[in-house]
């Protein structure tokens, strides 16, 4: 079965009545899987390929994304249905009991009754009115059985279809650091005094501090289109689920400056704006750090990341990657047990995410769609 059939067929399997949000989704995964299999193939002879890489593994994680949701509520309709019928088990077998000595009765003593003539028609205008009743029920639990079969063989018949999806993936993440390694045409901005930023990053101490001496130092070269107009409508750098918003407290009771993202291993991040690097590599306790200029007065600190691309002084044009989350991708075997289970997509990674205006933190949430 290929992907787009076995993701259309499932969201044909689900009822009606819960079948709105699966069709969506499972059609909107179709899509993009289909178009990032074919992105994949052309990707090579695309003018821009680190933007046909790109769209590629964009497409790729929601597409994955949405067959893992449709698969767990497969799993999870069928769970509901072998609960019922766990439940109404003792109903049904005396209904499939009635139903079976019916059929195994010799039709002529079909038509007797021991009470003559009014006792057998008594008895046919009572089986008469039974029956609609009982062929829905029957009916009911035919389509409710034949609904537990093929929720079970789509999901057995889905490794394969995930196994490819997760190898398309990881062969354009690879392709991607060639072609990111591989790319000269970008604009730059140079800093007028490059000496400063090493000793910036030695001496910083914070996170915070470190972002307020490189807003400090100059720098001259491209022209960067007004942040400004961007406020309130830009994506998320990477594909996730905000955890924490400015100022809300962590586990630990400390509140940061900026939002945390949970996202799946090995995610995408890039630049929802178009961006200057200014900073690029190991902080402190972060992990790697990007650290970017959306426009003179601004800075973008995307903090955690495992892999970062580019360096400092690039322009980078809006959705450019930047690096990947960290974290190890599942396997196909591990998304269908965790789908099984009923259990949604693996955010294991954090991304921090920081704005700052000058030198001062700027609510994230007054630029980014968080919901």
């Amino acid at each position: 079965m290929t992907l787009r059939a076995l993701i259309l067929t499932l969201a044909l399997a689900l009822p009606a009545a819960a079948q709105e949000d699966p069709t969506i989704i499972a059609q909107r995964a179709a899509g993009q899987l289909a178009a990032a299999q074919n992105a994949l193939l052309s990707a090579d002879r695309a003018a821009d390929r680190v933007k046909a890489l790109t769209q590629t593994i964009r497409a790729y994680e929601h597409g994955l994304t949405g067959l893992r949701e449709g698969l767990r509520r497969a799993a999870i309709r069928e769970a509901a249905l072998r609960r019922k019928f766990e439940a109404e088990r003792a109903r049904l077998a005396r209904l499939l009991g009635v139903l079976q000595s019916i059929e195994a009765a010799p039709r002529p003593l079909l038509l007797l009754h021991p009470a003559g003539p009014v006792g057998t028609a008594r008895s046919a205008m009572m089986i008469s009115a039974l029956t609609p009743a009982l062929q829905e029920e029957v009916n009911a639990l035919r389509a409710e059985l034949e609904e537990i079969a093929l929720m079970r063989a789509l999901q057995e018949s889905a490794a394969a279809a995930l196994q490819d999806g997760l190898a398309g993936v990881q062969q354009a993440r690879t392709d991607l650091s060639k072609a990111i390694a591989d790319r000269t045409d970008l604009p730059r901005r140079f800093l007028d005094d490059p000496a400063a930023l090493g000793q910036l990053i030695t001496s910083a101490d914070t996170l915070h501090s470190f972002a307020e001496g490189l807003g400090a130092l100059q720098d001259s070269g491209a022209e960067l289109p007004g942040f400004d107009a961007g406020a309130g409508g830009l994506p998320l750098p990477v594909a996730g689920t905000v955890l924490r918003r400015m100022g809300e407290e962590d586990a630990a009771g400390i509140a940061r400056p900026g939002i945390v993202v949970a996202t799946e291993p090995r995610a995408l991040v890039a630049t929802p704006w178009p961006a200057t690097i200014r900073y690029r590599g190991p902080l402190l306790d972060y992990g790697n750090v990007m650290v970017l200029e959306p426009g003179d007065g601004y800075l973008l600190v995307l903090a955690g990341l495992d892999r970062v691309y580019g360096d400092v002084g690039e322009v980078l044009p809006a959705g450019t990657p930047v690096g990947l989350m960290g974290g190890n991708a599942p396997d196909a075997q591990a998304i269908l047990t965790q789908a099984a289970e009923g259990g949604g997509a693996d955010r294991t990674e954090t991304l921090y995410i920081e704005m700052r205006q000058g030198d001062r933190p700027a609510d994230p949430g007054l630029w980014f769609a968080l919901d």
